[in-house]
Parts: structure tokens; C-alpha cells; sequence
């Protein structure tokens, strides 16, 4: 059998085991928006945002982005209903006030400074009309450009405890945190058993996020 039906086949094994637990923020992010809310804003959007997923049952998708590149790959794989290329700074500025059901960014302000984190805060509950999503490292996680992107670096840290003050709920993201490092990848030999109770922990990380190697949050306006 060769190498690449042997990965598919423990893909599927991994699946029928797992089950959602394999792409978790996706299913969370399903549950905040679907039923909820018709158009989501995706600020700093990049080549692979999982809004894409929810495309078709959305009315309106609108991707941001800063770096052309990306920019084109999203477009190219039909992720979103409309994409522009802004400075997510800037957005409150090109749309509006009240102008989305919904605002995300997901992956996103650990690469702001924290005062234009704050600033980015502030632009995205001025654009959504109902709630703002927020998906981010548990505090703060070192990480170098990548793909020639210096926007990828990691200059801040977002604390539970800050974000919950600000009136987010939060969810644990990708299982216990020791197990993953920059990218979300595992760090642990061998990767694959660590991988597979990275999904199991996400059964208690899921409502204790202090453990959690990632967070999603969740604020209602």
C-alpha cells in the first residue's frame, strides 16, 4: 500500500474515532454562527479562513486582508463572497457602523501590538451589529514569519482573564496547551500519539480554556 493511501486511511480511522474533536475550532465556530447571524466580516481573512466552510449558508462573506498573496488564494478557492485588500485598522472606516451581523478574526490580534489590538477591538463592536468573534493563542505563544509574511510574527498575548472582562465568553481551543507550539503543530515524539490525546483533552479544555492551547471568544452585542 503506498504512503498516501496509508495517510488516508488513518484519516479516516482518526475520523470514525474522533469525530469532531478532529477540527473543533470549526464546529465551535458552526455553533456561534450558523442559525445566528446572515453576514460575517473576516478581518485579516488570510489564504484558508474556515469561514469558507460556511459560505453557502451565509448571505454575505466579506474577507480583509493586508497581504496580497493570501488575498489571492482565498479568492481563488471562492472563500468568501467579496474580498478587499485594507489594513484591518482601517475597517470601521471603509464599512460602518452596523454594517455586519458578525465580525471575526480569527488568528489575528496576537500579531497586533496591544494598543492596536485594543483599537481593533473597539472598530470590530462598532461594525457588528450582533457579536464579535475573537480565536487566538492561550496568552501568548512566540512565533516567527512564515511564507514571507512578516505579519505572521506574534507580538502580543491575550489573557483569559482580560478578554472575559471585556464581556467574551471563552472556549478551549485544540486540546491541552503543552502539546502544541507556533502554527498549532505538536511537539511532542511521536507526534501522532500526542496528536490523538491533543483531540481527547479537548473534551475537558472545551469548558476549562485555562488549559487550553488555544481560545475562541465569543462576545454578544
Amino acid at each position: 500500500m503506498n504512503q498516501s493511501r496509508k495517510h488516508t486511511l488513518k484519516e479516516k480511522i482518526d475520523s470514525f474515532i474522533f469525530g469532531k474533536l478532529i477540527d473543533q475550532p470549526r464546529w465551535e465556530l458552526e455553533k456561534a454562527l450558523i442559525g445566528n447571524v446572515n453576514s460575517v466580516l473576516d478581518l485579516g481573512c488570510g489564504p484558508h479562513s474556515d469561514i469558507g466552510y460556511f459560505k453557502k449558508q451565509l448571505e454575505r462573506t466579506v474577507g480583509v486582508d493586508l497581504f496580497l498573496p493570501s488575498l489571492n488564494i482565498s479568492r481563488e478557492n471562492q472563500l468568501h463572497h467579496e474580498y478587499y485588500k485594507i489594513d484591518i485598522l482601517s475597517a470601521v472606516e471603509y464599512f460602518g457602523e452596523n454594517s455586519f451581523d458578525c465580525v471575526v478574526a480569527l488568528d489575528v490580534i496576537e500579531h497586533l501590538e496591544k494598543t492596536d489590538g485594543l483599537r481593533l477591538l473597539d472598530q470590530m463592536e462598532t461594525i457588528a451589529r450582533k457579536k464579535v468573534i475573537i480565536f487566538t493563542p492561550n496568552g501568548f505563544l512566540e512565533q516567527k514569519p512564515f511564507d514571507g509574511n512578516e505579519w505572521q510574527r506574534h507580538v502580543s498575548g491575550w489573557e483569559i482573564d482580560e478578554m472575559r472582562q471585556m464581556g467574551f465568553d471563552i472556549i478551549g481551543i485544540n486540546g491541552w496547551k503543552p502539546l502544541r507550539g507556533p502554527r498549532a503543530r505538536i511537539t511532542i515524539r511521536p507526534k501522532s500519539f500526542w496528536k490523538r490525546m491533543s483531540y481527547l483533552s479537548q473534551l475537558y479544555v472545551t469548558k476549562n480554556p485555562l488549559y487550553a492551547f488555544q481560545i475562541l471568544c465569543v462576545k454578544n452585542l
